[in-house]
């Protein structure tokens, strides 16, 4: 199997790359790739702002928290993590921040802006320190840094193994009786290194192409 570093991000090259050796290992996904083609790259900026919005995103479909999180770049332009600290609980609940969500995102804005955490640090970690970094800060667990690895950062092998559409979307390839759990997703997709994250992709291709 074709080997990549851990710290190399993904491009549109080494992502194609990454298809043509998927669809070798895996018929069901080469069946994805071949009906729908092969999915976007999904990038964002790497930043607070993004990791924001990713807290918003947990636990809620992606339409919601990007609604909340459009009002919240209405209102604090620029969003920087000073910025966001200046709003009360009062203003961030009408906003449509949740009091959990405030108290996930005043941490690690308060993080950031006391020099605790510093994300452009992130982007020449290896994984295993990213997460131990970011898992410091309350409210952000594995399926926050796995999408913040995955799309920020572009790392080619993360796999978040807690991610509901990904769960449903293995389910109907494989046309499996059970919805598979993280732990079941982990060990499925060993075989799919060190091309995970675009595993992900051709994954989230499929669900969004196949509404319920």
């Amino acid at each position: 199997m074709t080997q990549i570093p851990e710290l190399e991000s993904l491009t549109e090259e080494s992502l194609t790359r990454g298809l043509m050796v998927l669809a070798n290992l895996d018929s069901d996904l080469a069946r994805i790739l071949e009906t729908l083609g092969p999915p976007p790259i999904w990038s964002r900026e790497p930043g607070f702002a993004t990791l924001l919005c990713i807290i918003l995103e947990q636990q809620v479909s992606v339409a919601a928290a990007r609604a909340v999180f459009n009002r919240l770049c209405g209102i604090i332009v620029p969003l920087t993590p000073e910025n966001f600290l200046t709003l009360d609980d009062i203003q961030l609940r009408g906003i449509g921040f949740s009091r959990q969500k405030i108290l996930y995102c005043r941490g690690l804005a308060d993080a950031i802006a006391s020099g605790q955490l510093d994300l452009s640090k992130l982007e020449i970690m290896d994984e295993t320190t990213i997460r131990t970094e970011l898992k410091r800060l309350k409210g952000i667990g594995d399926w926050t840094v796995d999408i913040y690895l995955l799309m920020a950062l572009q790392r080619p092998d993360v796999f978040p193994k807690g991610d509901l559409a990904i769960a449903i979307a293995l389910q109907k390839i494989k046309n499996l009786a059970t919805r598979p759990t993280p732990v079941q997703l982990e060990a499925m997709t060993q075989h799919w290194r060190p091309w995970r994250a675009v595993a992900a992709r051709l994954l989230w291709h499929y669900y969004l192409s196949n509404p319920k």
